[in-house]
């Protein structure tokens, strides 16, 4: 059986995460590991990332998937300090991880399939199911001029970065991204920020939360991309965000045979202070 946590509306960062996660382990003592998924800040980059897509924190030789950082002194002075490598996933949901990105690249995934049922079944959630407005990225050095304008109407459009329109009709629309995971306890909204942070590591995307749970709870980083980690960050693409996030998460659970899940070891949970 899978279990939904979320952490209290407005609230974020690492330790309510622990907060929360340690109350559940409490609750639930039978927990093999968790999906975390979530909403996070995508980097535009080769690997084209755009709103509502998945990123999903994948190790490599170098990293666990997901790299924790901080900031030596102001944000301002643009200088990540990578406090810690955290550690990678189960072998189990690693595993799970291969299987559905072998799928997906012979049958797509089941994403948008996935939303359409839910708002089949929920009507009052058709609005979250689908991407609020048209998607659009501007250059790195152009600032929001109005920070309520949430739609961006007051921007200039000359300033837009030019990309391949997706068709409709792709079945793998949202797009899933694999790769490393930036986790702090600051938000970045600053585009000139993001990119250089991002060009030191490869960031695909940043978030708060697993930094703390990474390390003492056997977990996998999903994120779906709400926003570009610049000026323009607001909470439009929010839900849907999340919405894509938990309907990977969902794919990822159907490849995982159960037995397997009753033979990890149980969650032992995090330390006392």
């Amino acid at each position: 059986m899978a279990w939904f946590l979320t952490l209290p509306t407005g609230v974020i960062g690492p330790v309510p995460a622990v907060t929360v996660a340690t109350q559940m382990l409490t609750i639930f003592p039978s927990i093999r590991f968790s999906l975390m998924a979530g909403i996070g800040g995508g980097v535009p980059s080769q690997a084209d990332i755009r709103l509502g897509d998945v990123v999903v924190a994948k190790p490599s030789k170098d990293h666990g998937g997901v790299v924790q950082y901080g900031f030596p002194g102001t944000m301002q002075e643009c200088t990540l300090e990578k406090t810690g490598m955290l550690n990678k996933p189960p072998r189990i949901l690693l595993t799970a991880l291969s299987k559905l990105q072998a799928i997906h690249l012979v049958t797509g995934n089941r994403i948008q399939c996935l939303l359409s049922e839910i708002e089949t079944k929920y009507p009052l959630l058709a609005a979250t199911l689908r991407p609020p407005y048209q998607d659009r990225l501007f250059r790195s050095d152009y600032r929001h001029p109005i920070p309520s304008d949430k739609a961006c109407s007051a921007c200039d459009v000359t300033q837009l970065l030019p990309r391949t329109l997706r068709h409709e009709k792709t079945p793998t629309s949202p797009h899933i991204h694999y790769g490393l995971i930036a986790s702090g306890n600051q938000v970045i909204k600053d585009s000139r920020i993001r990119d250089h942070l991002a060009r030191q590591s490869g960031i695909l995307c940043f978030e708060m939360e697993a930094a703390g749970l990474l390390d003492n709870f056997p977990s996998l980083v999903i994120r779906g991309i709400a926003d570009y980690a610049d000026s323009r960050k607001n909470d439009a693409w929010q839900g849907y965000a999340a919405a894509t996030a938990a309907a990977y998460a969902k794919e990822l659970l159907w490849v995982i045979p159960m037995q397997e899940v009753e033979d990890q070891p149980l969650a032992v949970g995090f330390p006392s202070k």
